[in-house]
């Protein structure tokens, strides 16, 4: 079984979020030089160009060091609550980024909040700090005193910090020493944010959003939440309203760089796409065909 990490970034509208996840994908060496022109990976909504925020969470995923590490955008906006939750909940930690002058600011704060209620370990990212003006000890204590008023455990409290220049590619554990690269942060995702639990069992998998292609239509995505969903597979939707539907998996595609990559099985903690589903909605269950047990549309009740 292939070792993963799920994690949520969790970012201001302008802290560099969508920088970190492209020199991210660089370090994991996804880019072949012809892909290296600078380009915005994770904001490809319209609306989101226009406006720089994220909406629809996109999923993105790389290689280090034989690890792979499932990258979850979440929704910068409390507007989006419901997404936010389901999002976050495919996620074991999170990555929270804060510009070094700035500080953290009041819309990650429901984000925040979500992710340690859920039980994700943090990351704290103090970006940035090349700018003049920049005060990334007192941003740490900031960030500090905003995880102990949303009530997070020690544990999350005791979370690790990395500072750096996503836009110069560098990340470094004290920020008077600039590295060369990100590898202390990949480092401490692989070492600080725990591996998911793999839970045996009759599959089940919560749609937590959609994609979409002209060729097979809509494509439910989610975390196998439990067991092991198969190409092929017979499966029952279990819907929203209690209903039941039987179905079947024409394909299955776990995220591979920016793309998708079709695979035969995926197991539970890996993040995938279901082509051939139909008629499904965000917050049903993918479940098993002669013994369905739906999950709780909810997500904030059904963590391992």
């Amino acid at each position: 079984m292939q070792d993963i990490r799920n994690i949520a970034i969790i970012a201001h509208v302008d802290h560099g979020k969508t920088t970190l996840v492209d020199k991210m994908m660089l370090a994991g060496h996804l880019f072949r030089n012809d892909q290296t022109n600078g380009e915005l990976v994770l904001d490809n909504n319209d609306l989101e160009r226009e406006r720089g925020i994220t909406i629809l969470s996109k999923n993105v995923s790389i290689n280090y060091k034989g690890t792979k590490i499932n990258i979850i955008d979440t929704p910068g906006h409390a507007d989006f609550g419901g997404e936010v939750e389901r999002v976050l909940n495919m996620a074991d930690g999170c990555i929270l980024l804060v510009d070094a002058f700035e500080g953290p600011m009041p819309q990650t704060r429901f984000v925040l909040q979500k992710a340690l209620q859920i039980g994700l370990k943090p990351v704290v990212v103090v970006n940035k700090v090349d700018k003049p003006n920049c005060r990334p000890e007192e941003v740490y204590e900031m960030v500090f005193d905003l995880m102990f008023s949303l009530n997070a455990t020690e544990d999350q409290l005791d979370f690790p910090v990395i500072y750096g220049s996503a836009k110069n590619n560098w990340m470094s554990t004290d920020w008077k020493t600039p590295t060369e690269n990100l590898v202390p942060l990949l480092d401490a995702i692989i070492e600080h944010i725990p591996a998911p639990k793999q839970l045996e069992g009759t599959p089940q998998m919560l749609i937590t959003s959609l994609d979409y292609s002209a060729y097979t239509g809509r494509i439910a995505v989610g975390r196998v939440h439990r067991g092991t969903l198969k190409e092929g597979m017979n499966i029952t939707l279990a819907k929203r309203d209690g209903s039941l539907i039987k179905s079947k998996i024409k394909e299955l595609h776990t995220f591979e760089g920016l793309g998708r990559k079709k695979t035969n099985a995926v197991s539970s903690g890996d993040i995938c796409a279901v082509v051939g589903v139909e008629g499904f909605e965000i917050g049903d269950t993918i479940c098993d065909f002669e013994n369905p047990e739906p999950l709780p549309p909810s997500p904030l009740t059904n963590r391992p």
